[in-house]
């Protein structure tokens, strides 16, 4: 049987380089995931220049957001870094609301409804538990993870008891928590249409080293808390044998059932994981930003930008974090956009177009597979004339 990935030079049908690299490039959902945003800054780069912009504005920009380096002043300032990160964490957690649903194969568009859970739970108890420093913030942080795990909960056990599709659910329940919030907190004693009374200092994340670190900004606590829950989606997903039966189950929920994996509970399990990290993100800005608490006029959407946060991270930890700090990133360089002439809504339009090219990497897959067989097909029925070929010669000089 020929080699049919060696190309020889009298074989237009072989594989060349150039396919051996597709090959590995589209085998690698990293390199996709930085191929489309790299693709994505390209296409911004040629619709700025389109309206007589320059592109240098928005990448000085970025820079400025991400080392705190003014370009333009030749000064510095950490304030910059601070509140990218602000702006990335609430991100990142949503991002993992989503992930961790999908490697169970559940498509959790509820992590905006999880996460008002977390911020009505985290508001009420920082402003009704006594106020004891240390211990009543961490009350607050534990009560908005349990209120996001129950809030996912639900939706999980309705999907494996009544099979009820997880993505009409978790719509419904994003309103019913929106609508929840507002009943709740509207009554109050003190609260108007849009803030209650201000919290007490040890309800809040606030942190003086890391505002002083960043000149000021609104850094705070909730940056541990994100970096342990990165380290806590990595460990269960990929360490633990709970997150052996969430990935078998996404795979293969017959295949899981048969190996003696219980599929109800994992779908359960995996819908109040997943809530638990949109309860997490409604606290760190709600006790982390804010030293009151909001009452919403309309849904934040950082659940649903976390459906975008986990597509380009893959569903994978290290990948959504990642993705996260992109995301912020382009978010937190808007105003700065705007001062050098440059539309804000470019960073939507890079956004949209990442989100995009990722959605098209399965179709792009299926082409290059297609190609790939294709290819080899000719290369076997090149092999096979060149073996009828030489044998008809054989025959002929033997007779």
């Amino acid at each position: 049987m020929p080699d049919i990935r060696k190309k020889s030079r009298g074989n237009p049908g072989g594989f060349n380089l150039g396919d051996r690299l597709l090959e590995v490039f589209t085998g690698s959902d990293a390199l996709v995931s930085a191929a489309v945003v790299v693709l994505g800054f390209l296409v911004a780069t040629l619709l700025i220049i389109v309206i007589g912009r320059n592109p240098g504005g928005m990448y000085q920009a970025i820079l400025q957001v991400v080392t705190g380096f003014d370009l333009r002043r030749g000064t510095h300032n950490m304030r910059y870094v601070g509140e990218w990160l602000v702006s990335s964490i609430p991100l990142i957690l949503c991002g993992f609301s989503m992930a961790f649903a999908a490697r169970t194969g559940l498509f959790n568009i509820g992590a905006e409804g999880q996460y008002i859970a977390g911020i009505t739970a985290a508001q009420l108890i920082a402003l009704y538990f006594p106020p004891v420093p240390v211990l009543h913030w961490i009350a607050a942080v534990l009560g908005a993870i349990i209120a996001g795990a129950v809030w996912g909960g639900i939706v999980g056990f309705f999907k494996a008891r009544y099979k009820v599709s997880e993505v009409v659910a978790t719509i419904m329940m994003n309103y019913i928590a929106f609508y929840l919030h507002r009943l709740i907190l509207l009554r109050i004693p003190g609260s108007n249409t849009f803030r209650t009374p201000d919290f007490p200092a040890t309800a809040t994340l606030s942190s003086p080293l890391l505002s002083a670190l960043t000149n000021g900004s609104r850094l705070n606590y909730s940056l541990y808390l994100t970096l342990a829950a990165i380290v806590i989606f990595w460990i269960i997903m990929g360490k633990t044998r709970l997150g052996y039966s969430l990935r078998a189950t996404g795979l293969n929920k017959d295949a899981a059932f048969y190996g003696g994996i219980s599929v109800n509970a994992s779908v359960t399990a995996a819908m109040a994981i997943a809530g638990a990290f949109a309860g997490l993100a409604g606290a760190s800005v709600s006790l982390g930003v804010f030293s009151y608490g909001r009452i919403l006029a309309a849904q934040d959407g950082y659940g649903f930008d976390g459906i975008a946060v986990a597509l380009v991270g893959n569903s994978t930890a290290w990948g959504t974090a990642l993705a996260g700090l992109l995301f912020g990133m382009l978010k937190s360089a808007q105003p700065l956009m705007q001062s050098r002439q440059i539309p804000k809504e470019i960073t939507a339009i890079i956004m949209g177009l990442v989100v995009v090219f990722i959605s098209l990497r399965a179709g792009v897959r299926i082409i290059i597979e297609w190609q790939m067989k294709e290819k080899a097909r000719r290369v076997q029925e090149h092999a096979a004339a060149g073996t009828a070929a030489a044998d008809g010669n054989e025959k002929g000089g033997n007779e």
